[in-house]
């Protein structure tokens, strides 16, 4: 089991018919107990998310909900206003997945969503990049050598 080995929260990210194929709070129980903190619910939108949100509050897992470029601003203020963590901006339109540069619109996407929420922290996600670098790597011990320069050369540039 990984989870015990890391030092830092992690999220799940599922679609949610296989969360409503196990049962909502079956499922909630399971990823508590395997120490999932987080669950991102992509195809779930706000209106229907009330049963997600008090399950996974129950279970203590951080359900987190996404805006878009294409979100407007009442929306957005609904969706910080139903949260009880953090929210997911999606910078891109169309398909996600490894890009070789962002979009200037990220930029001004982050100031929106920060004078929304009236907070902000910044913080990537980079599931693919991850994804691509294990899957390319000559072997596990390799590709998880690769994996910590990575993320070290992220949180540089974060920090």
């Amino acid at each position: 089991m990984v989870l015990p080995q890391l030092s830092c929260p992690v999220s799940l990210f599922s679609y949610y018919n296989p969360i409503l194929q196990r049962g909502i709070g079956k499922f909630m129980t399971i990823i508590k107990d395997a120490g999932v903190q987080g669950l991102v619910v992509p195809d779930v939108p706000l209106e229907e998310t009330e049963i997600l949100r008090m399950e996974s509050s129950k279970n203590n897992i951080e359900l987190v909900l996404l805006t878009t470029p294409t979100t407007p601003t009442d929306r957005m203020k609904s969706i910080v206003s139903a949260l009880e963590g953090f929210v997911y901006l999606v910078s891109s339109v169309g398909v996600t997945g490894t890009r070789t540069d962002v979009s200037p619109r990220v930029q001004t996407l982050l100031q929106d969503i920060k004078q929304v929420a009236e907070w902000g922290a910044d913080g990537v996600k980079v599931g693919s990049a991850m994804v691509k670098l294990l899957g390319e790597a000559k072997s596990l011990k390799e590709g998880l050598k690769e994996l910590e320069t990575f993320t070290k050369s992220l949180t540089a540039a974060l920090v």
